[in-house]
């Protein structure tokens, strides 16, 4: 299985919806995994697992930013999709 270190600049909205629907009050520190990188730089990362990737997406305030207007956004998206004309109603 692949292990991807990914910051939330690069997050695609697939990533970003499987991070969100895992996390969707937020994570907390019991979320975060530490570790040293290859340059040995301490990383702070929440996980994410796909079928054949594990990623890791960095930790910072904008990453947190980032989930948060992810689900607004998705949500005006839902509101935009529905129908609310008299017409759609039926008795």
């Amino acid at each position: 299985m692949r292990r991807v270190i990914i910051d939330y600049k690069k997050l695609t909205p697939e990533i970003l919806s499987l991070l969100t629907q895992k996390f969707p009050d937020g994570y907390n520190d019991k979320d975060i995994i530490v570790f040293d990188d290859h340059h040995n730089q301490t990383i702070e990362a929440v996980e994410i697992k796909t079928s054949d990737t594990v990623y890791l997406v960095k930790v910072s305030s904008k990453l947190h930013y980032t989930m948060t207007n992810f689900d607004k956004a998705l949500d005006n998206v839902k509101v935009k999709d529905l129908d609310l004309s008299n017409e759609a109603i039926e008795d």
